[in-house]
């Protein structure tokens, strides 16, 4: 009986020998440090807390702004493609998400959130940069579904840009083609803690996927 030789062993393949992985190594936008707090602010705060009892003064707003800021996220009417209908429908009538304080806006510089829904092409991607950039800080992104996570069915085409993290920074992703409605709430409710963190530590958490 002939003994065939065992076949060779091919070794795993790293995670980071991915293209993909390198890509986005390369090319994610990352988020200036200069984005926590106003110094104007800062130093007003600083003077009243060093005040005979000041600090009860400003535990006490800190707190109330805290909780208005968690609470009051005003997003920037950025729609681009057929996620952009879901997203319609979650501030409709029917999910209501202005009962949590979030109400669309369609000016950017009153605006801190931008939901980047559907496909962001190479041409599109300037003038998004140009709307986040006129937005005030701290601000806020959610990538919603698969063309702004990563491209989607359209990821190798010559026209689209491979993930809208690497046109501004991300903080959430909400995996979906489309996501649903309910999809998009839950992943607004863990920004809103992303954002309750915030204030209270002026450290941002990492960005993080939305999962139901």
């Amino acid at each position: 009986m002939e003994v065939k030789p065992p076949l060779p062993q091919i070794p795993a393949p790293v995670w980071t020998e991915f293209k993909d992985l390198q890509e986005f190594e390369k090319y994610r936008q990352h988020r200036a440090d200069d984005d926590k707090v106003s110094n104007a602010l800062t130093s007003i705060a600083d003077a009243i807390h060093h005040m005979p009892g000041g600090w009860i003064v400003t535990t006490g707003t800190d707190k109330v702004f805290n909780w208005a800021r968690k609470s009051s996220i005003w997003p920037v009417t950025f729609g681009l493609a057929c996620c952009a209908i879901e997203m319609m429908a979650t501030f409709a009538s029917r999910f209501d998400v202005e009962r949590f304080g979030m109400v669309p806006w369609a000016s950017p510089r009153h605006s801190d959130l931008m939901i980047v829904s559907g496909t962001v092409t190479i041409k599109m991607a300037p003038m998004l940069k140009r709307i986040y950039g006129q937005m005030p800080d701290p601000k806020w992104v959610v990538s919603m579904g698969s063309c702004a996570n990563s491209g989607g069915p359209f990821r190798h085409g010559y026209h689209v840009v491979k993930g809208v993290d690497r046109v501004v920074p991300v903080d959430i992703y909400v995996p979906g083609c489309p996501p649903t409605p309910d999809s998009l709430m839950y992943g607004l409710l863990k920004l809103q803690e992303q954002v309750a963190h915030f204030q209270k530590t002026g450290e941002r958490l990492p960005a993080a996927a939305e999962t139901k």
